[in-house]
Order: C-alpha cells, then sequence, then structure tokens
C-alpha cells in the first residue's frame, strides 16, 4: 500500500473515532458561561437599562456609527483580542480565559440585554469575567456606545 493511502485511511479512521465518540472530544476555547445570564448587579439593572446611546438605539445606529464601532473593536478598544475578529468569543487572549468571553452571535443574548446593560460592563467590567471596566481607561463614553453598535451587528437579524 502506499503512503498516501495509509495516510488518507488514518485521517479517515481518526474522524470515525472522533464522531462516534470513542476520543474525547473538546472544545477549541472555554465555553462562555451562562450567557443569558445578567451581568449587571440587580441594584444597578433598572438604572443600566434606561441609559440610551446619543444616536438613539443601536437598532437605529447608522452604517457609518456601526464602521467607526468595528475601528475601534478591532483597535483601541482591543475588543478583537479576546471576543475574536467574527464576535465568537474566540480571540488569542480570549482563548485563555475561563469562563470564555461573551458569544456576539448570540441573538438570543441580545433579544435580552438592553443597550445600556452593555454600556454598564463597558464601564464597571463584567463581575466572575476577564472583562475589566474599559471606560474611561481604554475608551471614551461616546466611542462605548460605537462599539456596542458594532458588536450588535454580530446578531445577523438585529437591525431587522
Amino acid at each position: 500500500m502506499s503512503k498516501q493511502f495509509l495516510g488518507s485511511r488514518t485521517i479517515f479512521l481518526g474522524l470515525v473515532l472522533l464522531v462516534v465518540g470513542v476520543l474525547p472530544w473538546t472544545p477549541l476555547f472555554a465555553q462562555e458561561a451562562e450567557p443569558l445570564r445578567p451581568r449587571v448587579p440587580v441594584m444597578e439593572r433598572a438604572m443600566a437599562r434606561k441609559m440610551i446611546p446619543p444616536f438613539g438605539f443601536t437598532k437605529q445606529a447608522s452604517p457609518d456609527i456601526i464602521a467607526e464601532g468595528k475601528v475601534l473593536y478591532e483597535g483601541k478598544g482591543t475588543c478583537v483580542s479576546c471576543h475574536g475578529e467574527f464576535g465568537l468569543g474566540d480571540g488569542p487572549v480570549g482563548r485563555q480565559l475561563t469562563p470564555s468571553p461573551r458569544n456576539f452571535t448570540n441573538c438570543r443574548f441580545h433579544a435580552r440585554r438592553r443597550d445600556g446593560e452593555l454600556f454598564w460592563i463597558l464601564k464597571n467590567g463584567s463581575p466572575g469575567t476577564g472583562m475589566v471596566p474599559m471606560i474611561p481607561v481604554t475608551i471614551t463614553e461616546d466611542e462605548a456606545w460605537k462599539i456596542l453598535a458594532y458588536e450588535r451587528s454580530f446578531c445577523l437579524n438585529w437591525q431587522r
């Protein structure tokens, strides 16, 4: 038998064993802990839920605001290092964290959290996670709202 045939056969057998559960499967990064649980403390949640961005709501953000948010997310805000390029919570730093960072593609999460709650997290950090306060140390309040508009865009039907 040729080496190429044996190599292909070994890969195929490994995949079959993985699928049927003979080999242990581990995710590439830690799983997000309780993705739908609110992170804002109960005593501050009502106030946080009333906060709105200066441009209205993230659902109303213009393409320009979302584009500015993307630049901040990938640059100054350093969000991409934990949350990843596509918002999956799989950035190079995020893969090291337990629990993993927020997965912004989870539309159920976006449906449950108001803009002000997400802003509160950027300002105060997220208890029990690796998310640290970003305002005013790294970004301004105005920049935070733009980042949130971009983060919301990871849910493909957020603005519909």
